[in-house]
């Protein structure tokens, strides 16, 4: 199969995401659009965060994970636009939930 360049970038920083980091990677996975990648940031997560990470991206090959010092927001996202290949960049926030169109 070809490798294709995604349209979409979705940069999502997250710190200590645990408690709605499921259900956000959930919803954006579920897109009906589906050439995207997803690029997500640990800020230096002291919970759960980058066990969940781990899982999701073994099984999506769209889902890159990088794990760095906690810097902050900014320049957590920062990182993640850095990493992203796709020709539009969207934000989302790590306890967001992103409906399915």
């Amino acid at each position: 199969m070809k490798n294709v360049t995604p349209d979409i970038s979705v940069v999502m920083a997250v710190y200590n995401g645990e408690k709605f980091l499921k259900e956000t990677l959930d919803s954006i996975l579920s897109q009906t659009f589906e050439n995207f990648e997803v690029v997500v940031i640990d800020d230096c997560s002291t919970d759960g965060t980058a066990d969940i990470l781990k899982v999701y991206s073994e099984k999506d090959g769209r889902i890159k994970v990088l794990h760095k010092e906690n810097e902050g927001l900014g320049l957590a996202r920062n990182s993640g636009m850095s990493l992203a290949v796709g020709e539009y960049i969207a934000f989302v926030d790590s306890d967001d939930y992103v409906k399915s169109e």
